[in-house]
């Protein structure tokens, strides 16, 4: 069978790395040029942190709820929790919550949403049990900021939060 229309020859697509080179300015729209994303410092993320907290208490306050949450601690291998679960201890009796859940991961269980207790912490926080997670640094979390701010994000839509016991730059 013959067709009119010519055959179409497909590239290879451009290896990561090289340049091509255009005669032509790209065709302008009415979009925006696509910004490369800044990456949150840790300054904002305190904030964004603190805004989460300050916003999840008063929602609990209004409604008369004591607070309920969940210690947490990432440890490394044959690492003692007990001395970081303290500290998170200490968090807790300063501000006059109720400790429902204390646990630790140990490390190389990669990023937050594979690790088994905090996995079993966002269950508890999506079934009513607890209100937030209380950490000892963000290095809890996780070290990277992209990956810390998403899971703040995750806090956030499920109205939880998370409470330190040091600033974001301690480890």
């Amino acid at each position: 069978m013959k067709t009119l229309l010519a055959p179409t020859v497909l590239r290879p697509p451009a290896r990561l790395g090289t340049r091509t080179t255009v005669s032509q300015p790209p065709a302008l729209t009415g979009e925006a040029p696509v910004q490369p994303r800044v990456r949150a410092g840790a300054a904002e993320l305190r904030a964004r942190r603190e805004a989460d907290l300050h916003r999840a208490l008063a929602r609990l306050a209004d409604t008369g709820t004591a607070v309920r949450v969940g210690r947490y601690s990432l440890v490394g291998p044959r690492q003692d929790p007990a001395d970081r679960l303290a500290e998170t201890q200490a968090v807790v009796h300063r501000r006059r919550w109720t400790d429902s859940i204390t646990t630790f991961d140990i490390t190389g269980a990669g990023g937050p949403a594979l690790r088994p207790q905090m996995a079993r912490l966002f269950a508890a926080l999506d079934a009513g049990e607890i209100h937030g997670i209380v950490a000892v640094s963000q290095v809890d979390i996780s070290p990277y900021h992209d990956i810390y701010a998403h899971t703040l994000a995750v806090l956030r839509a499920r109205r939880g939060f998370l409470a330190l016991a040091r600033s974001e730059t301690s480890i």
